[in-house]
């Protein structure tokens, strides 16, 4: 009996773990998908290519609003600079938002331009957080 409970608790453990280890992963996962997807719509000339790319980078932004950066770990989830992560994560899908609007009322050129600043967006944040 006292084995059994002994490894129920190291199998708590090890799942405890390795879920930190995944949310780390996921967060990466978030960026990598951010930074593809800038990529294909900065070259991109169709309207429905870029709004999809659009819509990618947000929903990776939006998932990585639920991720803590290696750098704040261990950070209240209230704290000032988990504050400041999650608002430059606002920051650049209020900048997709914009670049879509832009995009669907047919001003590719437009759009392309607001997504520019999406690189500014990311170097100030990243100085912070990467």
């Amino acid at each position: 009996m006292i084995m059994r409970k002994q490894l129920m608790a190291l199998a708590v453990v090890a799942m405890l773990g390795s879920s930190t280890v995944a949310l780390a992963a996921d967060l990466e996962a978030d960026m990598d998908t951010i930074a593809d997807n800038y990529g294909k719509i900065l070259k991109t000339t169709d309207a429905n290519e870029f709004t999809t790319g659009l819509s990618n980078m947000k929903a990776a932004a939006e998932d990585a609003k639920k991720s803590t950066p290696p750098k704040l770990k261990g950070q209240d989830a209230n704290s000032p600079q988990m504050q400041d992560y999650h608002k430059g994560l606002d920051t650049l899908i209020g900048q997709i938002d914009k670049a879509s609007e832009l995009a669907k009322a047919g001003k590719l050129d437009e759009a392309k331009k607001e997504a520019e600043g999406f690189k500014a967006t990311r170097n100030e944040n990243h100085k912070k957080f990467k």
